[in-house]
Order: structure tokens, then sequence, then C-alpha cells
């Protein structure tokens, strides 16, 4: 199976930069999209940005201009970019992974275990 861990959340004031990490692991056959979502108290999980294997990217309005998203194919990992941190971006970020871990078995979807961001005013 696949296995996410997640690294570079923290408290950050506003206007501020952070760089989240998500590699996977385990047995991999291939990997379609990464991706990061985001929960706030009191709120929905919401996608915030995500990138297919081809590079394309697709991103939440809210953070267009500000956040930008990556993957090394090599490493299996996907990065966050966030720049210009504001107090509405506070929440745990989580990793998404679409991937398949046998050839004869459709993707899965997988999820890291959040990183916890929060960016005081």
């Amino acid at each position: 199976q696949v296995r996410l861990v997640e690294s570079g959340g923290g408290l950050v004031q506003a206007g501020g930069s952070l760089r989240l990490s998500c590699a996977a692991s385990g047995s991999i056959f291939s990997i379609n999209t990464m991706g990061w979502y985001r929960q706030a108290p009191g709120k929905q999980r919401e996608l915030v940005a995500i990138i297919n294997s081809g590079g394309s990217t697709n991103f939440a309005d809210s953070v267009k201009g500000r956040f930008t998203i990556s993957r090394d194919n090599a490493e299996n990992t996907v990065y966050l970019q966030m720049n210009s941190l504001q107090p509405e971006d506070t929440g745990v970020y989580y990793c998404n992974v679409n991937a398949k871990y046998n050839p004869f078995i459709g993707p899965r979807e997988y999820w890291g275990q959040g990183t916890q961001v929060t960016v005081s005013s």
C-alpha cells in the first residue's frame, strides 16, 4: 500500500511563507494526481491545489497567485509553497495522492495525517 508523510507546517505571521512537503512511499506502481486539501475549524475540507502526472495544476481561487504546487516524480514527493499567508489560510493541511500499488488494480485515494498551519494576524 501507499504511505504519506507530511512535513513543514507551523506558526507564521501574516504575510509570511511556509513550504509543505509530502512524501509517498510503499508499494507504488504509479501516481496520478497529488494534491493538498485543508480543513479550517468548523468548516469542511476543501481543495487547495492539485497537480497531475503531466504537471498540470489547479488551485482554489482563494490561493491563486500566492501558492504554488510542484512534484518530484523521482522522489514521489509533492510540495506546496505558500506565500503571502493570511489568517484565513489557517487550518490542517492534508496531502492527497491518487495512486496504484498494483498494475492490475485500479487507483485509490490516500491521505496524509495532516499538518497544522497557523497564520497569526
